[in-house]
């Protein structure tokens, strides 16, 4: 709307047809919009609105309790991730090796026994001393010590060939996907404190002490810039005359002398179109947006400040 504005009161003055050397406008800073990303509760307004705000400032805190809690079982699972991933490495302790060792030792000595007592359930059975069930119990006998001795075996070789390499990559990725979780949630974390992120005026706080903030509205907003620009639109007749970096002169309502200002910015697009269907009288209504920089010892102009910019 105030473009709009803007452009009616510069073709109501350029109606006649005859080309004007001034390009009107008003000061203007970067409006910068700090966002919610989270529902939480302001407890923290800590510069008043109004007020000069360098870059990295806090301007709003946000409640954090539940946030912090998040980051926390973060870092406990990027723990437990370390920790198996360092047992993996590490391989079998000696204390295990050992017990391994002696379970297999273990082991052997019952299949003698087994052996042993089954070699004598095959004599007394042909001496038919014992019964033929016997005998079956002492053949079971000895085929349960030889499998314990194989299991005891098996569990030995697990813990002296050390970790398969599956496993390592299994556990490596593992730390991977919890590191990047704790990261997103640290980020998360730092989102509840909003901080300026350019020097400049900040402008309103549109959420009061106590209030939960919806995700998404905006909590801070600031006019960066140390000195505002200048708005202003260009007649297409003086379009091709400027170029960015020009020095051009400012007069700004209530200031007796003129400021010089440097030309940032300009629209390579006319405010409205067709223009290629326009006559030359036509033409030289379009205008141009354009922004025209103050120089830093006029940061104390404020916003909205009517202005006219000389054009060559």
């Amino acid at each position: 709307m105030r473009y709009f504005i803007y452009l009616l009161f510069v073709l109501i003055v350029a109606c006649d047809g005859k080309p004007q050397n001034v390009a009107l406008g008003t000061l203007e800073r970067d409006r910068i919009a700090h966002t919610a990303t989270a529902n939480e509760v302001v407890v923290a307004l800590p510069v008043p609105q109004g007020s000069q705000v360098k870059k990295g400032a806090i301007l709003v805190r946000l409640d954090d309790a539940l946030q912090k809690a998040q980051v926390s079982k973060a870092e406990a699972e990027v723990a437990q991730a370390k920790a198996n991933l360092e047992k993996l490495r590490n391989g079998a302790r000696v204390e295990e090796v050992s017990a391994a060792s002696a379970k297999v030792a273990g082991a052997k000595a019952a299949l003698v026994e087994s052996d042993a007592n089954y070699a004598r359930s095959i004599n007394l059975t042909k001496k038919k001393v014992i019964s033929a069930s016997v005998l079956d119990k002492a053949l079971a006998s000895r085929e349960a010590s030889l499998a314990n001795l194989k299991s005891a075996q098996e569990q030995l070789l697990t813990l002296t060939n050390g970790t398969r390499e599956e496993d390592l990559r299994i556990a490596e990725a593992r730390l991977a996907a919890v590191t990047a979780i704790l990261a997103s949630e640290n980020k998360r974390l730092s989102n509840l404190t909003i901080v300026a992120t350019r020097d400049g005026i900040l402008d309103n706080l549109p959420w009061n002490l106590g209030e939960r903030v919806t995700i998404g509205s905006p909590l801070a907003i600031v006019l960066a810039g140390k000195s505002p620009f200048v708005r202003i639109y260009v007649p297409e007749p003086y379009r091709v005359k400027i170029k960015i970096g020009d020095q051009l002169a400012v007069h700004i309502d209530g200031l007796d002398k003129a400021v010089t200002g440097t030309l940032r910015w300009i629209a390579t697009e006319p405010a409205f179109t067709p223009y290629y269907a326009l006559n030359q009288k036509e033409r030289s209504r379009l205008m141009y947006l354009a922004e025209v920089q103050l120089p830093d010892s006029e940061a104390y102009l404020p916003n909205g400040v009517p202005a006219q910019v000389e054009l060559p």
